[in-house]
């Protein structure tokens, strides 16, 4: 999976379309990714030990991978690609071009 904790992302797909944070969690896995302040749903939370007043709880739930590109660290959003290098794998970052 391209992406990992700590990237900055632009989700380029959904109701937060354009949005642009930091991933909080990735789930390899299942090729999702939990995104700061992105995909936020209402659970009702019942009253716990932990959560004596219960009531209703917003939580950031996961997208899919393929809604996002990874933004380098001038904020240019790009591909990732890998190669190997002396038989170690070694990720590359190339730019989109935008035809104008």
């Amino acid at each position: 999976m391209f992406v990992k904790k700590g990237d900055k992302v632009r989700v380029i797909a959904g109701k937060d379309k354009g949005t642009e944070a930091v991933v909080l969690t990735a789930l390899p896995k299942v090729n999702k990714v939990i995104v700061e302040g992105v995909n936020i749903v209402k659970k009702h939370q019942r009253p716990t030990n932990e959560l004596p007043q219960g009531g209703i709880i917003e939580k950031e739930a996961a997208i899919h991978v393929s809604n996002v590109q990874v933004l380098d660290k001038n904020g240019v959003a790009g591909r990732v690609g890998y190669k190997f290098v002396d038989g170690k794998k070694s990720s590359l970052q190339q730019k989109i071009r935008r035809s104008a």
